[in-house]
């Protein structure tokens, strides 16, 4: 939870540095699971996902933020999430980037956040 809690308040629109696979994973598992609670609200008080949509739209630029953040670690560019454009492949590309190991030690966009 304190990864989720951090890239909201911390890092909420900062693109710059680097983002371990933990910080990336458990963002997108905390980000998953209120956005499963806030469907099921939604349906319970039988409004059109309007709290989801609320929810999707403020966790936005965190949720694009670390992602950019994910790919600098493994020394990729933030412009290489335009790929998740591309129909069915360019989500796929951006996974595997997302699950790729972090690049060990320094690179061009700071220091390896596991040895921090």
């Amino acid at each position: 939870m304190n990864w989720f809690i951090d890239c909201i308040t911390k890092n909420y629109a900062n693109f710059n540095g680097r983002a371990r696979r933990k910080e990336y994973w458990m963002f997108v598992l905390f980000y998953i699971i209120l956005t499963f609670i806030t469907i099921i609200i939604d349906k319970m008080i039988g409004s059109p996902l309007a709290i989801t949509a609320i929810l999707v739209l403020a966790l936005f630029l965190p949720s694009l933020a670390v992602t950019v953040r994910r790919l600098h670690d493994t020394s990729k560019s933030g412009w290489w999430i335009l790929l998740q454009f591309i129909p069915y492949i360019g989500g796929i590309i951006i996974l595997v980037f997302c699950v790729m190991d972090s690049t060990p030690g320094s690179n061009q966009y700071g220091e390896n956040p596991k040895g921090l």
